[in-house]
């Protein structure tokens, strides 16, 4: 992992964020909520930033950081989907999108992310989609995913190296993460030996992949 004087330095030259999302980022600190990392944010604003997706879909909106930080670097007339399991924190998160003024441009979905996906209709599918919910539960949602993604939409999935546990053998982390291991190691494997995505994996915060879904000429040009 990168050293944490390293990131310091690193994280002195980041753009400032609108206040709100500082003060969002301190409340999480606070109340133990995760949010995405710094390095996280300026991979996701420089993703956005280049790829100006008119569509995003969320998988996790905990209290909406994530989704209200996309939204301020989004194009305008992007729509951000943002799906939530937990109860208590979903009313936190639409209330953060209405005292934010951003009802209008983010859709929040209750329940669970297997049977929501399941139900979304691809209707020329979404330009990016971020993966950053339960971790054992990738594998799953992958199917659909795959379905939902664009022809060269952006499919971007956090925290995949758990804290570095998934570089060691399933015998060497503790039997109650064994399965987290097993499934987050297949969820590598589908990413990075599927014909229909470029996959690559990058060892920032706590583990990332960016695949590109491939446009169907290139596919067959193969």
């Amino acid at each position: 992992m990168t050293d944490e004087r390293m990131l310091t330095f690193i994280h002195s030259f980041d753009r400032e964020k609108p206040d709100y999302l500082n003060e969002l980022e301190q409340y999480s600190l606070e109340t133990n909520v995760p949010i995405i990392r710094p390095q996280m944010q300026s991979l996701l604003r420089l993703l956005i930033t280049w790829a100006k997706p008119v569509r995003i879909l969320e998988v996790g909106t905990a209290i909406g950081f994530s989704a209200l930080f996309m939204s301020e670097y989004a194009p305008k007339g992007c729509h951000i989907t943002t799906i939530e399991k937990y109860e208590k924190r979903i009313p936190i998160a639409r209330g953060n999108f209405i005292q934010y003024g951003k009802e209008h441009d983010i859709t929040l979905l209750e329940g669970d992310a297997v049977e929501i996906l399941s139900g979304l209709p691809d209707d020329g599918g979404y330009d990016l989609i971020f993966m950053d919910a339960a971790k054992g539960q990738y594998i799953h949602f992958l199917p659909d995913i795959l379905r939902l993604l664009s022809p060269g939409g952006i499919l971007v999935s956090d925290n995949i190296l758990q804290e570095g546990e998934l570089l060691e053998s399933k015998y060497a982390v503790t039997r109650r993460n064994r399965t987290i291991h097993n499934r987050m190691r297949e969820y590598l494997y589908a990413l990075t030996h599927n014909d229909t995505l470029e996959t690559m994996i990058l060892p920032i915060a706590d583990g990332v992949t960016l695949s590109v879904r491939r446009q169907m000429e290139e596919k067959d040009e193969q």
